[in-house]
């Protein structure tokens, strides 16, 4: 009998008098000590189906089928018989850790609150049982970890802390949903590597969550392929990769960004330059708020990107990848030269650095963030049209349809709200309000991360057409390495604020220089 089956499961949702089917007809089983994995775009029924082993998924759902635990069906369960299972029995660790921690408590009373529900374990017990949990996870120094609240961790550490709290009443089955997505390549590794090693050592059966392959084929025991909420192909993880027999099975497996972008004029402009840019953000103590100390972001970069080319910039997070490129858009203070199309700007007033606004554009990470759930399409992608009195001579309806069409949006849907379309299409929301300015420079932070790997593909395709398109020179920040080779001349890689190496981009994947460097592409897989 396996730990976990699930068999026939039917999942809709009832919403406005309407009955949307979001999971069809799915059957899997998970055993002890095994590793399935869910595969799919955003959409495909992945979440929806971990979430309703447990009875998560709210009133508004409808949900058909069997899933037994350990032999005892938990779809009708009474409250009392799931509340015993969740965390107790099956745990969870979800994809973004700061929406998961409270940011109000510290870390060992949320930890506690778990040990307490479940095992009535408080005290010192409790504080000996959670200095040990970390401990298993690879948090160095726990005791001094103890008192912080979760914006005091990096991101793999608060992940790290997830990984504690699900593994703290010593689960039978630990669901992971994506819990790797937003996480530097290094850090992805270490992630992956230890839930491998306490799946095995706990002898738990896990189903792991991702749109990943490249994660899947490292972790995966099993895998079960989902598509608009069916599962299209099941079988061993070395039997998918190596002989895929769905169509969609082998789209996700080819999805992959890959090519070139296309070489650099010899007499391309210079758009922008430094020289030995500096940022240190002091630390200020006591009541007259005297600098004891900086915080040194970047210390000394000095680059130059042209018309038409791409400087990517890798590093983990904290290494001032970020706080480079705000430099460079004179976005926050920085010493050092900073050049861009021949002007010397690093002291120009805020009103004079207007006129050049619309010629640097960014793109952040994730654009649910950063567009207004508030603004239609049209509004937003129109805004900067006004400030900056662009093209008067046209109707800014005209113009946001012209940009839309370019980025492979409907224009019909101008009048939409970001909520009411995909990511891949909110990103491409985002990167048509920084064109339709015809920016000179655009910086793109993170722009594919959050994205499944087929919109991956489409958006560095569309990034890749505008540069040649319109001679864009593009600041390409990214922990994804391969995204990085598809979209760059050359490549800087930062670490601790300093640039350590700096190349033509094949030169850096083929023969990196530092360790640190090799350490990175190693970890990407």
């Amino acid at each position: 009998m396996s730990l976990l089956e699930v068999n026939n499961l039917n999942v809709s949702f009832r919403q406005d008098g309407q009955i949307s089917a979001a999971v069809k007809g799915v059957s899997f089983t998970v055993d002890r000590g095994e590793t399935v994995a869910l595969v799919g775009e955003s959409g495909s029924g992945k979440s929806v189906t971990a979430l309703s082993t447990v009875s998560l998924l709210g009133d508004s759902a409808v949900v058909e089928g069997s899933v037994k635990y350990d032999g005892q069906e938990m779809i009708g369960a009474s409250e009392d018989r799931l509340m015993q299972v969740r965390g107790n029995d099956i745990s969870f660790i979800f994809q973004e850790p700061m929406t998961s921690l409270n940011p109000l408590h510290t870390i060992q009373k949320q930890m506690a609150e778990s040990l307490a529900l479940h095992q009535g374990v408080s005290g010192d017990t409790a504080r000996e049982r959670i200095v040990e949990l970390l401990t298993k996870v690879g948090i160095r120094d726990p005791e001094e970890r103890l008192d912080s609240y979760p914006h005091q961790l990096s991101g793999g550490q608060r992940q790290r802390v997830m990984i504690a709290m699900a593994l703290a009443n010593k689960p039978d089955i630990l669901i992971a949903d994506e819990p790797t997505t937003a996480l530097d390549v290094t850090i992805q590794a270490q992630i992956l590597d230890l839930l491998a090693e306490l799946q095995k050592s706990e002898s738990m059966g896990m189903l792991f969550i991702t749109h990943d392959l490249g994660i899947v084929r490292r972790i995966a025991d099993r895998v079960c392929v989902m598509k608009d909420g069916e599962i299209v192909e099941t079988g061993q993880t070395t039997d998918i990769f190596d002989n895929p027999q769905h169509p969609y099975t082998r789209k996700l497996l080819a999805a992959e960004p890959s090519g070139s972008p296309e070489p650099v004029n010899a007499d391309a402009e210079e758009v922008t330059r430094t020289d030995h840019l500096k940022v240190w953000f002091p630390i200020q103590r006591g009541f007259l708020k005297r600098t004891v100390g900086y915080v040194k972001a970047v210390n000394d970069a000095t680059l130059s990107v042209r018309a038409g080319e791409t400087l990517g910039i890798v590093g983990e997070s904290g290494s001032g990848k970020t706080t480079l490129a705000l430099a460079i858009m004179r976005l926050i203070a920085s010493e050092g030269g900073i050049t861009f199309r021949d002007q010397d700007v690093r002291s120009w007033s805020t009103r004079e650095l207007r006129r050049l606004r619309k010629d640097m554009q960014i793109v952040f990470q994730d654009p649910f963030g950063s567009l207004s759930p508030r603004m239609t399409c049209m509004q937003i992608i129109a805004e900067g049209l006004a400030i900056h009195k662009v093209d008067p001579g046209r109707q800014p309806r005209e113009l946001v349809a012209d940009v839309m069409t370019e980025v492979g949006l409907d224009p019909a849907t101008m009048d939409r709200y970001p909520h009411e379309f995909s990511g891949g299409q909110r990103q491409r929301i985002a990167i048509a309000r920084a064109m339709v300015l015809r920016p000179k420079l655009l910086v793109l932070d993170e722009p594919t991360s959050a994205l499944d790997m087929t919109v991956q593909v489409q958006i560095v395709d569309l990034l890749r057409d505008l540069q040649r398109k319109y001679g864009l020179a593009y600041l390409f920040i990214s922990h994804d390495l391969k995204v990085v080779r598809a979209m760059s001349h050359n490549v800087i890689v930062m670490r601790n604020g300093d640039v350590i190496e700096m190349g033509t981009a094949d030169a850096l994947f083929e023969n990196a220089q530092t360790e640190y460097t090799r350490e990175l592409i190693s970890a990407a897989g």
